[in-house]
């Protein structure tokens, strides 16, 4: 008996060891926080009276920061600079004026440049480093559109209510042509002018020459109801007068090209819509920029032969996307051209689509077909009006956005 009575006390004390244990156990492993020692490598630091470690003895081993994406560290990267002459990367670019400027065009001295003030109404010439003079004291209020001769000396002013002039800047005289003339366009030796004699009847359309004067005139061709398809472009090699434009199908058109004395010349097919030529400056062949469904109606500079015998001979594309308006021969050979980074389809049915786009500078070999980017603006120009001094030292352009003139070093 007493023995039953021990076991049960046995019992009680064994059960309440092993609910102690057990409670040991569950405290051991969810809730005791592990106590850290400090080795003999890595003795404690000292805290200063701020709360920070004292730092220990270095080891002499520098350890590399994070790189930026051009290679250098962080810390240590810096701007690319611009180049002061156009090499092919980042170029600097000289503001020459302020102001919005039109019809610029290279001075007779082929260094200078002439322009009209649109703000003030007067005309200046401008050096390579922004000098700017008054070419005549004389205000031309709200010219529209101005035709320069190539020496540069004499111009055709057009204005909004139709009256048009020749102006001499040499002698300062001026001559009233007849309002219903139109597009003009001055032979290579400035002696004479092509123009469009509008009519109100259709029947008395004609594409006309005039003496510089605006004496003398004589009909070339009818134009009838073909007017808003006629081109007049007096070519550098005195062969040709104008360019007649005739759809064939939505990408294509063909281009009839007008003599002074009736000459059948051959025509030219060019792949596409919205025709914009530039004469080379021997005038032997023709830079021009069409868009068509194959390029999603984006412009694309072709060239081509353009004299005699010879047009629509040995036509290329150029595998550019700009328009020709944007480009500028320095010589036969080598064109210079603004070539916008990024196009929306359909920017050749509107230009005014890229406006706001910036242009990069490109550089053409025509023999070649080599072309590669010669300069990176340091600014977010859309450049037009593209001109080249006589010695292609350097390149002038007008900003779309302000119409201010800018200049690149080539050299």
């Amino acid at each position: 008996m007493w023995f039953s009575g021990y076991k049960k006390i046995i019992l009680i004390i064994g059960f309440i060891l092993i609910i102690f244990i057990l409670g040991y156990l569950l405290y051991a492993i969810f809730f005791k926080q592990p106590k850290t020692e400090p080795t003999s490598q890595e003795p404690i630091a000292p805290i200063t009276p701020a709360g920070l470690p004292v730092a220990k003895p270095g080891t002499g081993i520098i350890i590399a920061p994070a790189k930026t994406a051009v290679g250098l560290p962080a810390e240590q990267a810096v701007p690319v600079q611009a180049s002061p002459i156009a090499q092919g990367g980042l170029t600097q670019t000289n503001q020459l004026n302020q102001i919005p400027s039109m019809a610029i065009t290279l001075a007779g001295n082929g260094k200078d440049l002439q322009y009209y003030n649109q703000a003030d109404g007067k005309f200046y010439s401008i050096t390579k480093d922004g000098q700017a003079v008054l070419l005549i004291d004389k205000i031309f209020n709200q010219v529209e559109k101005i035709t320069w001769s190539p020496e540069k000396n004499k111009a055709i002013l057009e204005y909004p209510d139709g009256a048009n002039v020749i102006y001499n800047f040499t002698d300062k005289k001026q001559i009233t042509l007849p309002a219903h003339w139109k597009d003009f366009d001055f032979s290579p030796d400035g002696s004479s002018i092509v123009t469009k004699s509008i009519g109100l009847d259709p029947d008395n359309r004609w594409l006309a020459i005039v003496n510089e004067d605006g004496s003398n005139a004589q009909r070339l061709e009818e134009l009838g109801d073909k007017d808003e398809t006629v081109y007049p472009s007096w070519s550098p090699n005195n062969q040709t007068v104008a360019m007649y434009i005739k759809g064939i199908d939505f990408n294509r058109q063909e281009v009839y090209f007008v003599g002074l004395h009736g000459e059948n010349f051959k025509s030219m097919i060019i792949e596409g819509r919205g025709f914009q030529p530039k004469w080379s400056p021997s005038g032997n062949r023709l830079l021009y920029s069409v868009y068509s469904s194959d390029n999603d109606l984006k412009p694309m500079l072709w060239i081509d032969n353009a004299a005699g015998d010879d047009i629509g001979n040995n036509r290329q594309i150029l595998n550019i996307e700009t328009w020709a308006n944007k480009c500028v021969f320095a010589n036969e050979f080598d064109l210079y051209c603004a070539v916008p980074e990024n196009l929306e389809k359909g920017a050749g049915l509107f230009q005014e689509m890229a406006k706001n786009t910036k242009d990069n500078l490109y550089k053409i070999d025509m023999r070649t077909g080599l072309k590669k980017i010669i300069a990176k603006t340091d600014n977010a120009y859309n450049m037009s009006n593209l001109i080249i001094s006589a010695d292609n030292s350097y390149l002038y352009f007008t900003d779309e956005t302000t119409r201010a003139l800018y200049k690149i070093n080539l050299k």
